[in-house]
């Protein structure tokens, strides 16, 4: 079953000095099954998060469409969590308020509320901070309430920008581990963007690498590899080195027949 399916998707803005639109990315083509995990590597610029905005209802795509579940996606839907590089925490809100945070706004009861809350903050290593402010935490356990606040809402499709990029090797590592865990117990489809080319091979069903922007996908992986929800583990594999290497070099050659078209 097709989860999320982007289809001859591409995106452009206004260049407020030139007047003239500029493609961010084209001709973007994908789908994700149920309960898979997908990653997208590429330069910077090239319109991965611009991808990941359309896919959540954030930018309506200039050419092409979005659908979750076959349904067109035109605004934001329950359905899609987002989670970014930023914890994006409610400073005055307590760390079990902002975790609750979306199911307030869906109108859950308080006391559903903090039971969902308090569930996912035991699961995600956060027990005994249900009532502290996020001043109060470290850097990687605000990120570890950004997950939870994501999975509160059950979405059927998470995406993700970076969301450990501006943490610890460490603390990323342990981050990876969890989250790794949740998707595949939950059975949860995910788009998730890095730069961490081994964090993409060790998360990952599917790597799509992407062009110099415009963006547009170059080359389909396939990681067949097990142990996908132990990153830790997947990391010591063989075929973890081979697969890095291929990706440098996609990444390579892709730079390299920009600066020819350009």
């Amino acid at each position: 079953m097709v989860e999320i399916e982007f289809r001859d998707v591409g995106k452009s803005f206004l260049d407020k000095q030139t007047n003239e639109l500029r493609a961010a990315v084209t001709n973007i083509s994908l789908k994700i099954e149920k309960g898979e995990v997908v990653s997208l590597i590429g330069p910077s610029g090239c319109g991965k998060s611009t991808l990941l905005n359309m896919g959540s209802g954030l930018y309506a795509p200039t050419t092409g469409k979005v659908f979750v579940s076959g349904n067109e996606v035109t605004k934001p839907v329950r359905e899609i969590a987002f989670m970014l590089q930023k914890d994006l925490l409610m400073q005055w809100r307590t760390i079990e308020d902002n975790v609750a945070l979306g199911l307030e706004i869906s109108g859950v009861d308080r006391t559903e509320r903090r039971r969902i809350a308090n569930e996912l903050m035991a699961q995600c290593h956060l027990h005994g901070f249900e009532k502290h402010y996020p001043y109060q935490l470290s850097g990687g356990m605000r990120q570890r309430a950004a997950l939870a606040r994501t999975l509160a809402v059950d979405p059927q499709v998470m995406l993700l920008d970076e969301p450990f990029s501006a943490l610890d090797a460490q603390t990323k590592m342990i981050l990876q581990q969890d989250l790794a865990k949740m998707l595949y117990e939950r059975k949860r489809t995910a788009l998730f963007i890095t730069h961490d080319l081994v964090e993409g091979i060790a998360l990952s069903d599917r790597l799509l690498v992407m062009s110099e922007r415009p963006g547009t996908i170059i080359e389909e992986i396939v990681i067949d590899l097990p142990l996908r929800e132990n990153p830790l583990e997947r990391r010591k594999l063989p075929e973890i080195g081979p697969l890095q290497g291929r990706l440098m070099d996609l990444l390579r050659i892709g730079k390299e027949e920009n600066a020819v078209l350009h």
